[in-house]
């Protein structure tokens, strides 16, 4: 499964997890991404689509969730 939104194209990123010692080790933050069917709110034909979105486009107005 891919961890891309679909809305926003948020992606995983890589990071350095920094000690107290101030060692640096590289590590993944993945995005918080859900798999449900949606609508854009900006697309006028209404098509629902699937695929992952974030948790930020869902709280925002970039899509509609479908039931």
């Amino acid at each position: 499964m891919s961890r891309i939104c679909a809305s926003c194209g948020k992606r995983p990123q890589v990071v350095n997890s920094v000690s107290h010692a101030n060692n640096k080790v590289k590590k993944w933050v993945y995005p918080n991404v859900h798999t449900m069917r949606f609508v854009f709110t900006n697309d006028l034909s209404g098509k629902v689509h699937r695929g992952n979105i974030c948790a930020k486009c869902q709280r925002g107005n970039a899509i509609r969730k479908v039931v």
